[in-house]
Protein backbone atom coordinates (compact mmCIF):
# COMPACT_ATOMS: atom_id res chain seq x y z
CA UNK A 1 0.00 0.00 0.00
CA UNK A 2 1.19 3.55 -0.84
CA UNK A 3 0.29 6.46 1.40
CA UNK A 4 -1.48 9.18 -0.26
CA UNK A 5 -2.57 12.33 0.44
CA UNK A 6 -6.37 12.53 1.94
CA UNK A 7 -6.15 16.60 2.85
CA UNK A 8 -3.74 19.36 2.68
CA UNK A 9 -4.78 21.94 5.09
CA UNK A 10 -2.27 24.62 4.87
CA UNK A 11 -3.67 26.27 8.16
CA UNK A 12 -2.00 23.83 9.76
CA UNK A 13 1.08 24.35 8.39
CA UNK A 14 2.19 26.30 11.38
CA UNK A 15 1.41 23.61 13.93
CA UNK A 16 3.79 21.36 11.88
CA UNK A 17 7.97 20.91 10.97
CA UNK A 18 7.32 21.81 7.75
CA UNK A 19 6.39 25.11 5.53
CA UNK A 20 3.21 26.08 3.92
CA UNK A 21 5.13 26.56 0.44
CA UNK A 22 6.06 22.36 0.85
CA UNK A 23 2.79 20.86 1.76
CA UNK A 24 1.14 23.05 -1.46
CA UNK A 25 4.20 21.47 -3.64
CA UNK A 26 3.29 18.10 -2.18
CA UNK A 27 -0.34 18.51 -3.18
CA UNK A 28 0.24 19.99 -6.68
CA UNK A 29 2.83 17.36 -7.45
CA UNK A 30 1.08 14.95 -6.40
CA UNK A 31 -2.07 16.11 -8.63
CA UNK A 32 0.47 17.06 -11.38
CA UNK A 33 2.22 13.48 -11.68
CA UNK A 34 -1.12 11.78 -11.29
CA UNK A 35 -2.87 13.04 -13.82
CA UNK A 36 0.28 13.04 -16.26
CA UNK A 37 0.65 9.46 -15.75
CA UNK A 38 -3.62 8.38 -15.69
CA UNK A 39 -4.15 10.51 -18.96
CA UNK A 40 -0.46 9.68 -21.16
CA UNK A 41 0.48 6.11 -19.37
CA UNK A 42 -2.92 4.84 -18.88
CA UNK A 43 -4.76 6.55 -21.47
CA UNK A 44 -7.36 7.93 -19.04
CA UNK A 45 -10.07 10.79 -20.00
CA UNK A 46 -8.82 14.01 -17.36
CA UNK A 47 -11.47 14.70 -15.99
CA UNK A 48 -13.14 11.74 -15.09
CA UNK A 49 -9.93 10.51 -13.94
CA UNK A 50 -9.65 13.23 -11.63
CA UNK A 51 -12.74 13.21 -10.03
CA UNK A 52 -12.64 9.47 -9.16
CA UNK A 53 -9.15 8.66 -8.99
CA UNK A 54 -7.71 12.67 -7.49
CA UNK A 55 -10.31 14.44 -6.02
CA UNK A 56 -11.51 11.74 -3.43
CA UNK A 57 -8.06 11.93 -1.69
CA UNK A 58 -7.47 15.36 -1.71
CA UNK A 59 -10.91 16.05 0.08
CA UNK A 60 -12.11 18.50 1.19
CA UNK A 61 -9.94 20.85 -0.82
CA UNK A 62 -9.88 18.98 -4.61
CA UNK A 63 -11.72 22.27 -6.06
CA UNK A 64 -9.49 23.83 -5.09
CA UNK A 65 -6.18 22.47 -7.12
CA UNK A 66 -6.29 23.55 -10.56
CA UNK A 67 -4.51 21.42 -13.00
CA UNK A 68 -4.05 21.63 -17.35
CA UNK A 69 -3.24 19.11 -19.68
CA UNK A 70 -1.64 19.93 -22.73
CA UNK A 71 -1.75 16.57 -24.88
CA UNK A 72 0.65 18.30 -27.74
CA UNK A 73 3.38 19.04 -25.06
CA UNK A 74 2.88 15.88 -22.87
CA UNK A 75 2.23 17.92 -20.06
CA UNK A 76 0.00 18.15 -16.97
CA UNK A 77 0.25 21.10 -14.72
CA UNK A 78 -1.33 21.85 -10.70
CA UNK A 79 -1.64 25.09 -9.21
CA UNK A 80 -2.80 25.20 -5.58
CA UNK A 81 -2.21 28.53 -2.80
CA UNK A 82 0.93 29.71 -4.68
CA UNK A 83 2.57 26.63 -5.41
CA UNK A 84 2.78 25.53 -9.31
CA UNK A 85 4.28 21.90 -10.59
CA UNK A 86 4.59 20.33 -13.78
CA UNK A 87 4.85 16.58 -14.73
CA UNK A 88 6.00 15.76 -18.31
CA UNK A 89 5.43 12.84 -20.08
CA UNK A 90 8.47 10.77 -21.36
CA UNK A 91 7.34 8.10 -23.62
CA UNK A 92 8.45 4.38 -22.07
CA UNK A 93 9.89 6.42 -19.13
CA UNK A 94 6.15 7.35 -18.40
CA UNK A 95 5.74 10.84 -16.32
CA UNK A 96 8.65 12.49 -14.05
CA UNK A 97 7.86 16.01 -12.39
CA UNK A 98 9.56 18.78 -14.39
CA UNK A 99 12.05 20.01 -11.75
CA UNK A 100 15.22 20.54 -13.41
CA UNK A 101 17.81 19.72 -14.01
CA UNK A 102 16.16 16.68 -15.38
CA UNK A 103 17.82 13.51 -16.55
CA UNK A 104 18.24 12.36 -19.98
CA UNK A 105 15.62 9.80 -21.25
CA UNK A 106 16.27 7.67 -24.61
CA UNK A 107 13.19 6.82 -26.82
CA UNK A 108 12.19 3.17 -26.74
CA UNK A 109 10.16 1.16 -29.29
CA UNK A 110 6.44 -0.03 -27.89
CA UNK A 111 4.88 -3.54 -28.01
CA UNK A 112 2.83 -5.05 -30.47
CA UNK A 113 -1.00 -5.99 -29.25
CA UNK A 114 -2.33 -8.67 -27.55
CA UNK A 115 -5.44 -10.75 -28.36
CA UNK A 116 -8.56 -10.50 -26.44
CA UNK A 117 -9.99 -11.09 -23.10
CA UNK A 118 -10.69 -14.97 -21.87
CA UNK A 119 -14.02 -15.59 -20.20
CA UNK A 120 -14.66 -17.47 -17.47
CA UNK A 121 -16.59 -20.93 -18.30
CA UNK A 122 -17.00 -21.69 -14.85
CA UNK A 123 -20.29 -20.09 -13.40
CA UNK A 124 -18.83 -19.95 -10.30
CA UNK A 125 -15.80 -18.17 -11.46
CA UNK A 126 -18.42 -15.74 -13.27
CA UNK A 127 -20.22 -14.86 -10.57
CA UNK A 128 -17.01 -14.02 -8.24
CA UNK A 129 -16.27 -11.56 -11.25
CA UNK A 130 -19.72 -10.24 -11.83
CA UNK A 131 -19.63 -9.37 -8.20
CA UNK A 132 -16.16 -6.98 -8.63
CA UNK A 133 -17.60 -5.36 -11.17
CA UNK A 134 -21.08 -4.56 -9.89
CA UNK A 135 -21.64 -1.06 -9.00
CA UNK A 136 -20.81 0.27 -5.62
CA UNK A 137 -20.20 2.64 -3.52
CA UNK A 138 -15.97 3.59 -3.59
CA UNK A 139 -15.52 1.21 -5.56
CA UNK A 140 -14.62 1.13 -9.55
CA UNK A 141 -13.06 -1.92 -10.53
CA UNK A 142 -10.53 -1.50 -13.80
CA UNK A 143 -9.80 -5.05 -14.31
CA UNK A 144 -9.50 -8.85 -12.93
CA UNK A 145 -7.30 -11.33 -14.23
CA UNK A 146 -7.16 -14.99 -12.53
CA UNK A 147 -4.39 -17.36 -13.31
CA UNK A 148 -4.76 -21.12 -12.33
CA UNK A 149 -1.99 -23.38 -13.35
CA UNK A 150 -0.18 -20.81 -15.12
CA UNK A 151 -3.56 -20.49 -17.59
CA UNK A 152 -6.03 -17.45 -18.08
CA UNK A 153 -9.40 -18.74 -16.66
CA UNK A 154 -11.25 -15.67 -16.44
CA UNK A 155 -10.37 -12.10 -17.72
CA UNK A 156 -12.50 -8.88 -17.72
CA UNK A 157 -12.06 -5.08 -18.18
CA UNK A 158 -14.26 -2.04 -17.28
CA UNK A 159 -15.57 0.68 -19.90
CA UNK A 160 -12.53 2.32 -21.01
CA UNK A 161 -10.01 -0.57 -20.19
CA UNK A 162 -8.33 -3.11 -22.35
CA UNK A 163 -6.06 -6.18 -22.51
CA UNK A 164 -3.29 -3.63 -23.47
CA UNK A 165 -3.66 -0.80 -20.56
CA UNK A 166 -1.49 -0.13 -18.32
CA UNK A 167 -2.57 -0.12 -14.69
CA UNK A 168 -0.78 1.74 -11.63
CA UNK A 169 0.49 -0.66 -9.35
CA UNK A 170 1.17 1.87 -6.49
CA UNK A 171 3.26 -0.23 -4.14
CA UNK A 172 2.49 -3.79 -6.01
CA UNK A 173 5.52 -2.00 -7.59
CA UNK A 174 8.08 -2.76 -3.99
CA UNK A 175 7.22 -6.46 -5.17
CA UNK A 176 8.96 -5.99 -8.74
CA UNK A 177 11.72 -4.33 -6.82
CA UNK A 178 12.39 -7.43 -4.69
CA UNK A 179 12.41 -9.57 -7.75
CA UNK A 180 15.04 -7.02 -9.58
CA UNK A 181 16.92 -7.09 -6.37
CA UNK A 182 16.60 -11.29 -6.42
CA UNK A 183 18.30 -11.46 -10.06
CA UNK A 184 20.95 -9.04 -9.03
CA UNK A 185 21.67 -11.51 -6.07
CA UNK A 186 21.28 -14.55 -8.65
CA UNK A 187 23.66 -12.78 -10.58
CA UNK A 188 26.45 -12.93 -7.62
CA UNK A 189 26.53 -8.96 -7.57
CA UNK A 190 24.50 -8.27 -4.59
CA UNK A 191 24.48 -10.32 -0.71
CA UNK A 192 21.49 -8.58 0.81
CA UNK A 193 23.07 -9.61 4.18
CA UNK A 194 25.96 -7.87 3.76
CA UNK A 195 25.96 -3.97 4.59
CA UNK A 196 24.18 -1.96 1.62
CA UNK A 197 26.35 -0.18 -1.43
CA UNK A 198 25.20 2.99 -0.38
CA UNK A 199 27.93 5.71 -0.49
CA UNK A 200 26.38 8.26 2.22
CA UNK A 201 26.94 5.55 4.75
CA UNK A 202 30.30 4.39 3.49
CA UNK A 203 32.03 5.59 6.91
CA UNK A 204 31.99 2.09 9.23
CA UNK A 205 31.60 4.13 11.96
CA UNK A 206 28.53 5.56 10.72
CA UNK A 207 25.63 3.99 12.29
CA UNK A 208 23.76 3.51 9.17
CA UNK A 209 26.77 1.90 7.94
CA UNK A 210 25.13 -1.83 9.15
CA UNK A 211 21.83 -1.39 7.27
CA UNK A 212 21.55 -4.25 4.86
CA UNK A 213 19.25 -4.73 1.83
CA UNK A 214 17.52 -7.11 3.32
CA UNK A 215 16.52 -5.12 6.37
CA UNK A 216 15.32 -2.01 3.45
CA UNK A 217 13.07 -4.86 1.42
CA UNK A 218 11.82 -5.33 5.59
CA UNK A 219 11.49 -1.83 6.19
CA UNK A 220 13.45 -2.26 9.26
CA UNK A 221 16.34 0.20 8.82
CA UNK A 222 15.25 2.35 11.81
CA UNK A 223 15.71 6.00 9.31
CA UNK A 224 13.85 8.73 9.84
CA UNK A 225 11.91 8.29 6.56
CA UNK A 226 8.34 9.35 7.58
CA UNK A 227 5.42 6.41 6.98
CA UNK A 228 3.75 5.07 3.79
CA UNK A 229 1.19 3.11 5.46
CA UNK A 230 -1.72 5.35 6.79
CA UNK A 231 -3.17 8.38 5.29
CA UNK A 232 -4.95 10.90 7.35
CA UNK A 233 -5.80 14.44 7.87
CA UNK A 234 -2.94 15.88 7.60
CA UNK A 235 -0.90 13.39 5.11
CA UNK A 236 1.16 16.39 3.33
CA UNK A 237 3.08 16.93 6.16
CA UNK A 238 4.84 14.01 6.10
CA UNK A 239 8.18 13.26 4.89
CA UNK A 240 7.41 10.56 2.95
CA UNK A 241 4.86 11.96 0.44
CA UNK A 242 7.00 15.24 0.33
CA UNK A 243 9.81 12.91 -1.48
CA UNK A 244 7.85 11.29 -3.77
CA UNK A 245 5.79 14.56 -5.05
CA UNK A 246 8.82 17.50 -4.22
CA UNK A 247 12.26 15.89 -4.03
CA UNK A 248 14.18 15.63 -7.31
CA UNK A 249 16.35 13.69 -6.43
CA UNK A 250 14.62 11.04 -3.88
CA UNK A 251 17.45 8.51 -2.75
CA UNK A 252 19.95 11.16 -2.27
CA UNK A 253 17.31 12.91 0.28
CA UNK A 254 16.40 9.14 1.83
CA UNK A 255 20.48 8.66 2.34
CA UNK A 256 20.82 11.80 4.34
CA UNK A 257 18.18 10.79 6.56
CA UNK A 258 19.11 10.15 10.54
CA UNK A 259 18.17 6.57 12.32
CA UNK A 260 15.61 6.82 15.03
CA UNK A 261 16.07 2.91 16.08
CA UNK A 262 19.03 0.73 15.23
CA UNK A 263 18.55 -0.65 12.52
CA UNK A 264 16.55 -4.40 12.09
CA UNK A 265 14.40 -3.43 15.72
CA UNK A 266 12.01 -1.82 14.60
CA UNK A 267 9.32 -1.45 11.66
CA UNK A 268 8.31 1.08 9.43
CA UNK A 269 6.24 1.19 6.31
CA UNK A 270 7.79 3.74 4.33
CA UNK A 271 8.83 4.37 0.54
CA UNK A 272 12.02 5.90 1.62
CA UNK A 273 13.68 2.45 1.69
CA UNK A 274 12.70 1.47 -1.32
CA UNK A 275 14.12 4.61 -3.34
CA UNK A 276 16.84 3.48 -1.70
CA UNK A 277 16.69 0.04 -3.47
CA UNK A 278 15.61 1.32 -6.32
CA UNK A 279 18.92 3.72 -6.35
CA UNK A 280 21.42 0.13 -5.53
CA UNK A 281 19.62 -1.44 -8.60
CA UNK A 282 20.03 1.46 -10.67
CA UNK A 283 23.74 1.99 -10.02
CA UNK A 284 24.28 -1.89 -10.35
CA UNK A 285 22.33 -1.65 -14.17
CA UNK A 286 24.53 1.07 -15.71
CA UNK A 287 23.80 4.36 -13.47
CA UNK A 288 20.89 5.91 -15.43
CA UNK A 289 17.41 5.70 -16.49
CA UNK A 290 18.01 4.02 -20.12
CA UNK A 291 20.25 1.28 -18.83
CA UNK A 292 18.01 0.48 -15.48
CA UNK A 293 14.66 -0.20 -17.96
CA UNK A 294 16.73 -2.08 -20.14
CA UNK A 295 18.32 -4.00 -17.14
CA UNK A 296 14.67 -4.64 -15.68
CA UNK A 297 13.26 -5.41 -19.65
CA UNK A 298 16.02 -7.94 -20.60
CA UNK A 299 16.37 -9.67 -16.91
CA UNK A 300 12.98 -9.85 -15.95
CA UNK A 301 9.72 -8.43 -18.27
CA UNK A 302 10.58 -9.44 -21.54
CA UNK A 303 11.27 -13.29 -19.96
CA UNK A 304 8.41 -13.18 -18.25
CA UNK A 305 6.79 -11.69 -21.34
CA UNK A 306 5.07 -8.90 -19.21
CA UNK A 307 4.41 -6.70 -22.00
CA UNK A 308 3.58 -2.63 -21.97
CA UNK A 309 5.31 -2.28 -18.74
CA UNK A 310 6.11 1.58 -17.94
CA UNK A 311 8.34 1.96 -15.25
CA UNK A 312 8.71 5.97 -14.06
CA UNK A 313 12.04 7.77 -12.48
CA UNK A 314 12.78 10.66 -10.86
CA UNK A 315 14.59 13.69 -11.80
CA UNK A 316 17.98 12.07 -11.66
CA UNK A 317 16.97 8.67 -13.07
CA UNK A 318 16.05 6.48 -9.88
CA UNK A 319 13.14 4.27 -10.87
CA UNK A 320 10.59 4.80 -8.81
CA UNK A 321 10.71 1.65 -7.24
CA UNK A 322 8.04 1.79 -4.84
CA UNK A 323 4.92 3.55 -6.08
CA UNK A 324 4.95 3.96 -10.09
CA UNK A 325 4.92 0.90 -12.26
CA UNK A 326 2.01 0.98 -15.05
CA UNK A 327 1.38 -2.54 -16.20
CA UNK A 328 -1.56 -4.22 -17.50
CA UNK A 329 -3.11 -6.69 -15.94
CA UNK A 330 -1.89 -9.59 -17.65
CA UNK A 331 1.61 -8.30 -16.94
CA UNK A 332 0.75 -8.23 -13.25
CA UNK A 333 -0.54 -11.43 -13.77
CA UNK A 334 2.21 -12.96 -14.92
CA UNK A 335 4.51 -11.69 -12.41
CA UNK A 336 2.19 -13.10 -9.41
CA UNK A 337 3.45 -16.27 -11.02
CA UNK A 338 6.75 -15.79 -11.84
CA UNK A 339 6.65 -16.19 -7.81
CA UNK A 340 4.00 -18.90 -7.76
CA UNK A 341 6.82 -20.57 -9.91
CA UNK A 342 9.69 -20.07 -7.31
CA UNK A 343 11.14 -17.51 -9.51
CA UNK A 344 11.92 -20.02 -13.04
CA UNK A 345 10.62 -19.01 -15.90
CA UNK A 346 10.64 -21.51 -19.30
CA UNK A 347 13.27 -23.71 -17.07
CA UNK A 348 15.45 -20.64 -16.51
CA UNK A 349 16.15 -19.48 -12.71
CA UNK A 350 16.47 -16.07 -12.30
CA UNK A 351 15.70 -15.85 -8.13
CA UNK A 352 18.08 -17.49 -5.88
CA UNK A 353 16.74 -21.07 -4.48
CA UNK A 354 14.78 -19.98 -1.23
CA UNK A 355 14.19 -16.08 -2.20
CA UNK A 356 10.82 -16.73 -2.73
CA UNK A 357 10.25 -17.99 0.52
CA UNK A 358 11.77 -15.19 2.02
CA UNK A 359 9.94 -12.76 0.73
CA UNK A 360 6.88 -14.34 2.16
CA UNK A 361 8.37 -15.14 5.12
CA UNK A 362 6.62 -12.53 7.99
CA UNK A 363 9.12 -10.23 8.86
CA UNK A 364 8.87 -10.39 12.90
CA UNK A 365 8.61 -6.51 13.88
CA UNK A 366 5.61 -6.28 11.32
CA UNK A 367 3.69 -9.21 12.89
CA UNK A 368 0.50 -6.57 13.42
CA UNK A 369 0.59 -6.12 9.57
CA UNK A 370 1.84 -9.48 8.11
CA UNK A 371 4.51 -8.28 5.68
CA UNK A 372 7.25 -10.25 4.68
CA UNK A 373 10.16 -8.62 2.32
CA UNK A 374 8.14 -6.89 -0.23
CA UNK A 375 5.05 -8.57 -0.27
CA UNK A 376 2.37 -8.63 2.09
CA UNK A 377 1.87 -12.16 3.53
CA UNK A 378 -0.69 -14.66 5.28
CA UNK A 379 2.26 -16.78 6.56
CA UNK A 380 2.81 -16.56 10.98
CA UNK A 381 0.30 -15.82 13.35
CA UNK A 382 -0.11 -12.00 13.68
CA UNK A 383 -3.19 -9.68 13.79
CA UNK A 384 -2.58 -8.93 10.05
CA UNK A 385 -2.39 -12.48 8.64
CA UNK A 386 -4.97 -13.48 11.54
CA UNK A 387 -8.16 -11.37 10.01
CA UNK A 388 -6.86 -11.66 5.93
CA UNK A 389 -7.34 -15.62 6.75
CA UNK A 390 -10.44 -15.14 9.05
CA UNK A 391 -11.41 -13.46 5.79
CA UNK A 392 -11.01 -16.60 3.94
CA UNK A 393 -7.90 -16.09 1.73
CA UNK A 394 -5.97 -19.36 2.43
CA UNK A 395 -2.70 -19.02 4.69
CA UNK A 396 -0.18 -19.50 2.54
CA UNK A 397 -1.36 -16.90 0.50
CA UNK A 398 1.35 -13.71 -0.16
CA UNK A 399 0.31 -10.63 -2.65
CA UNK A 400 2.13 -7.41 -3.53
CA UNK A 401 -0.50 -4.77 -2.82
CA UNK A 402 -0.94 -0.74 -3.61
CA UNK A 403 -2.77 1.48 -2.36
CA UNK A 404 -6.31 2.32 -3.12
CA UNK A 405 -6.83 -1.73 -3.58
CA UNK A 406 -4.29 -2.75 -6.60
CA UNK A 407 -3.60 -6.48 -5.50
CA UNK A 408 -1.55 -9.67 -6.99
CA UNK A 409 -2.67 -12.50 -4.57
CA UNK A 410 -0.58 -15.55 -4.93
CA UNK A 411 -2.10 -18.81 -3.34
CA UNK A 412 0.33 -21.79 -3.92
CA UNK A 413 -1.48 -24.34 -2.22
CA UNK A 414 -4.01 -23.70 -4.97
CA UNK A 415 -1.82 -22.66 -7.91
CA UNK A 416 -3.80 -19.29 -8.35
CA UNK A 417 -3.01 -15.71 -9.29
CA UNK A 418 -5.70 -13.19 -8.40
CA UNK A 419 -4.48 -9.84 -9.72
CA UNK A 420 -7.22 -6.87 -9.58
CA UNK A 421 -6.87 -3.11 -10.46
CA UNK A 422 -9.06 -0.36 -9.74
CA UNK A 423 -9.76 2.87 -8.07
CA UNK A 424 -11.07 1.82 -4.54
CA UNK A 425 -12.19 4.15 -1.73
CA UNK A 426 -12.86 1.62 0.92
CA UNK A 427 -11.54 0.53 4.29
CA UNK A 428 -8.33 -1.07 4.24
CA UNK A 429 -7.33 -1.09 0.72
CA UNK A 430 -10.91 -2.99 0.01
CA UNK A 431 -9.44 -5.82 1.62
CA UNK A 432 -12.42 -7.36 2.46
CA UNK A 433 -13.60 -7.72 -1.47
CA UNK A 434 -10.42 -9.12 -2.51
CA UNK A 435 -10.60 -11.89 0.32
CA UNK A 436 -14.07 -12.74 -1.14
CA UNK A 437 -12.93 -12.79 -4.60
CA UNK A 438 -9.81 -14.80 -3.76
CA UNK A 439 -12.05 -17.08 -1.81
CA UNK A 440 -14.59 -17.91 -5.03
CA UNK A 441 -11.73 -18.20 -6.98
CA UNK A 442 -10.43 -20.74 -4.74
CA UNK A 443 -13.49 -22.66 -4.62
CA UNK A 444 -14.68 -22.39 -7.97
CA UNK A 445 -11.27 -23.89 -9.14
CA UNK A 446 -10.28 -26.85 -6.39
Amino acid sequence: MRRTILALPLALAACGSHSPERVAATATGFVSHQLCSAVFVSGAEPEHYYKNGIEPVLSPLGDLVTHQVDRTAGTVTARFAGSETRALYRGAYGCTLDLPPQASFRPIAADPPSPGPVEPTDPRLRAAIDREFAPAAGRTTSAVVILHDGRIVGERYAAGYGIETPLHGWSATKSVTNALLGILAHQGRIDVEAAAPVPEWADRDDPRHAITIDQMMRMTTGLDLGQSLVAGFGSAFDPAAQMLFTRRDMAGWAARQPLIAPPGTSWTYTDGNTILLSRIIRDLAGGDAAATLAFARRELFDKLGMRGVTLEFDGVGTPLGGSHMHAPARAWARFGQFYLDDGVVDGQRLLPVGWVEAAARPTPAADRFGYGAGFWTNRGDGAGARSRIEGGMPADAFMARGSFGQYVVIVPSARLVVARFGVFHTPYGDIDAMNRLVTSAVAALK
